[in-house]
């Protein structure tokens, strides 16, 4: 038993040395590492302000991120931020892959999502809420209205038939499933919406690009019997027609999509200058 003993000891006593000679390797790699890159110190200014403290006023908050110690994107230092300096600061998030729409916000004069937007080269990179919202905390703007709009246009497929679910199927040809495309990719991240002047204006009743691009893809759904119902209820000076062409939310788009090109087409359906074409396959 004592020799069985003194072997275990043994054992353990090396594996000990072992490890503990791993991690000096390890640390002193990383000494190494840390010593050969040169500090690459960034500047952000986060817009700030607490609803918990009315009497203090909005302002800029600098931050200094080592970009060598943080990930590419502007969400990246946000959340290294947030993790390791000031747990106060407030901002969405979710996928980090550019499909919520979550991390939307203005970026450098630009709005953009958070995770998609790398990281730029110039010595302070300023960072604001959507413009022209109302803000809850922070970077947190209130999307009540913009999810209300959206709700108005009751973005679902309806039919005429009032047959129980289940009972047919709702066919579309691959042709008129195509026309569906450049619409049914919107997050809603708001990106569009809030760079529009005519909807920083008239948000209360101009529904604006992002709304207005749902609508026109209910409308053209080969499968929606309810077209005419639907642009009845945007035949008003300011729901649609209050769209100027200025083009900020095509440009903004972090999706890539056009709302301005469907807003156009809409008006031209709403105007009776172009009607839907007729579907190439009926339900069954």
């Amino acid at each position: 038993m004592a020799a069985v003993a003194e072997a275990l000891f043994s054992r353990a006593c090396k594996l000990s040395l072992t490890q503990a000679r791993s991690v000096h390797i390890s640390a002193a790699c990383s000494a190494a590492a840390s010593q050969s890159k040169p500090v690459r110190n960034k500047k952000f200014a986060i817009y700030r302000w607490n609803p918990d403290k009315p009497e203090e006023k909005p302002r800029l908050q600098e931050y200094t991120v080592d970009l060598n110690k943080c990930g590419p994107m502007v969400l990246d230092a946000l959340i290294k931020i947030k993790n390791e300096m000031d747990p106060t600061l407030t901002f969405r998030r979710s996928c980090r892959e550019g499909i919520c729409g979550s991390c939307a916000m203005n970026i450098g004069g630009v709005n953009t999502l958070a995770c998609i937007c790398k990281i730029d080269s110039s010595d302070t990179t300023k960072i604001y809420p959507l413009p022209h919202m109302y803000v809850v905390k922070d970077l947190v703007p209130d999307m009540n209205n913009f999810y209300e709009q959206y709700t108005s246009i009751q973005p679902y497929l309806q039919t005429k038939d009032n047959k129980p679910p289940g009972v047919s199927q709702h066919l579309q040809s691959v042709e008129d499933r195509k026309k569906l495309d450049g619409l049914y990719e919107c997050i809603l991240c708001a990106c569009c919406s809030t760079s529009c002047p005519s909807y920083w204006w008239n948000s209360d009743k101009y529904l604006g690009p992002a709304v207005l691009m749902q609508a026109y893809r209910w409308v053209i759904d080969s499968r929606d019997e309810m077209t005419q119902e639907r642009l009845d209820k945007l035949k008003d000076p300011f729901s649609v027609f209050r769209c100027h062409t200025i083009l900020n939310c095509t440009k903004t788009c972090p999706k890539g999509l056009n709302p301005a090109k469907a807003i156009a087409e809409m008006k031209k359906l709403i105007s009776g200058v172009q009607k839907k074409d007729a579907p190439m396959m009926k339900a069954q």
